[in-house]
């Protein structure tokens, strides 16, 4: 039997990317039958596997970014051909319903139905003679009829009929919506976005996953609503510690998921307390863009400011004050991207993820190969680093810039090209020293992306 996944009609380039995550979280596999970007309706085909019914029910049980998966009985091009298929295919299933109660609905996509025309569908299917009770809320069994038509269509371009296994937890984007959250800032990730990257970077109970630009935590509020233990850290300790009562860890108290938090470092990647070892499941973070000031990261091109300083009245070290805010430097936006990746491949086990956001600057063209980002102006490699593989890049578009969620891989070390980490330990050594910005560099000629920011994205002429 194929299943049929009802997808939310949001954030279309993530929906295979969720659910193959969700996919091999569990260990199942499974075979696209159908996708579109243009529908809602995707059909699936589990592989070796010995109840599929279960593998359904697990695959569908934690995604955002679908409703509920269902046991396909037919498909057609109208409700003639539809009902021959239900016939063939699934007649001898009728009798294991025929007494149990149920319910018909009918799911349009583009499309609309008087209520006696939505009575008049449901009725064509009673040669099923289903003599159970019709309950519309939580009946035994939910039997649902899909129409996908094309924009201002008169007709469906394909019909569905199916029973419903599963629903998503979905409903997880309402529980933890920001404008119900205690503690948020300007740039705090939306709820079904985090979620969704919490998933991709496959949170689970047992996991330790760390946020490197953690702010408010939608990261590690999103990982810990699945399980996972939790922390995070930031280059200013004021957005963890937050004001008048309202803090990180309020937000952790609020979904009563406080045990799964570890807490919050004053740290970045270039200067991070977390030992050198591969202890962590996974990394989830969205990068400062930089936009309204340019980035920094921890340190001082002032000499002075770079050895401890003690205060002249106690002789008490400066960093050890509870109210020291430590100096900053330029910080360059692609030595930031390769410090994230570098960082990851000395801290992941094999095969855990990396899940990074990046800016691109102009709308991706179309569906181009992962390898590049296009955009009206030029086009950037993704940052790659010997020890991950890229997974997938999944785009959100803006009126006139995008930003990519990035997911890699930690390759175990025997899948690893070993001459190609060489040289690029070697390259990123001798980039050292010589990445040291300049005292009079700007914010712009550090980021790229924040110059075609200010520039509007301009066009190609």
């Amino acid at each position: 039997m194929d299943y049929l996944i009802r997808l939310a009609q949001i954030h279309e380039t993530f929906r295979q990317a969720e659910t193959e995550a969700l996919a091999d979280l569990a260990g199942i596999q499974f075979e696209w039958l159908f996708y579109s970007h243009d529908s809602p309706y995707a059909i699936v085909r589990f592989l070796n596997c010995k109840d599929p019914e279960a593998a359904a029910k697990t695959l569908v049980s934690r995604s955002i970014l679908s409703t509920g998966i269902y046991e396909l009985w037919a498909t057609g091009v109208d409700y003639e051909s539809l009902h021959a298929d239900v016939r063939t295919r699934t007649e001898a299933l009728w009798p294991r319903f025929s007494k149990q109660s149920f319910r018909f609905k009918i799911d349009s996509f583009h499309g609309s139905h008087t209520l006696d025309e939505h009575r008049s569908i449901i009725e064509t299917f009673k040669y099923m003679a289903f003599e159970g009770p019709i309950q519309m809320k939580n009946p035994t069994n939910k039997f649902d009829v899909f129409e996908d038509y094309e924009l201002d269509a008169p007709l469906p371009r394909r019909l569905f009929f199916g029973r419903q296994v599963a629903e998503s937890d979905r409903r997880a984007v309402h529980k933890y919506d920001l404008k119900k959250r205690s503690y948020i800032a300007t740039t705090s990730m939306d709820a079904e976005l985090s979620l969704v990257t919490a998933n991709i970077a496959q949170a689970a109970p047992g996991g330790l996953m760390y946020d490197p630009f953690m702010g408010t935590g939608s990261f590690p509020v999103a990982c810990a609503h699945f399980g996972a233990t939790v922390f995070g850290s930031d280059l200013d300790g004021r957005s963890i510690r937050g004001k008048g009562g309202r803090s990180v860890k309020g937000n952790f108290e609020q979904y009563a998921t406080s045990s799964q938090y570890l807490g919050g470092l004053v740290a970045d990647v270039t200067n991070s307390p977390i030992r050198e070892e591969r202890i962590l499941q996974g990394i989830v973070c969205d990068p400062p863009y930089g936009v309204r000031e340019g980035l920094k990261v921890l340190g001082s091109t002032r000499i002075a400011l770079q050895e401890v300083v003690y205060l002249a009245h106690n002789g008490m070290p400066a960093h050890l004050q509870p109210n020291y805010v430590p100096p900053k430097k330029p910080y360059s936006f692609f030595r930031m991207l390769d410090d994230i990746l570098d960082f990851a491949a000395g801290r992941l086990e094999d095969g855990r993820r990396l899940c990074m956001w990046m800016p691109v600057a102009g709308a991706v063209e179309g569906e181009e190969a992962p390898e590049a980002i296009a955009t009206a102006e030029a086009v950037y490699d993704i940052p790659n680093h010997p020890a991950l593989q890229l997974v997938n890049a999944c785009t959100q578009d803006f009126n006139k810039w995008s930003r990519q969620l990035l997911t890699y891989r930690r390759l175990p070390d025997d899948q690893i090209d070993h001459s190609q980490l060489l040289a690029y330990q070697t390259t990123r050594l001798a980039s050292t020293t010589g990445d040291v910005p300049s005292l009079k560099a700007t914010a712009d000629d550090l980021n790229s992306f924040r110059k075609k920011y200010f520039q509007g994205f301009k066009e190609r002429s």
